[in-house]
């Protein structure tokens, strides 16, 4: 599980690398769902989501 959420930060990092703005946002709404998951899992913290979350959500809107 805590793989399947670095690969999904890992899609949301490198869409906005590379300016594709759709993608991006796309695989942003796809990770949320699997961070909040491992926080109801308690395989990480609930701070630690909400600081993926806020940082992902930072990249795509710096996108436009």
């Amino acid at each position: 599980m805590r793989s399947r959420m670095r690969t999904a930060i890992r899609k949301v990092i490198d869409a906005a690398a590379a300016g594709k703005k759709e993608d991006a946002r796309a695989n942003y709404k796809a990770a949320v769902p699997l961070i909040d998951t491992l926080v109801n899992k308690k395989i990480i913290h609930r701070n630690q989501a909400d600081r993926h979350k806020s940082r992902l959500a930072a990249r795509v809107k710096s996108l436009g």
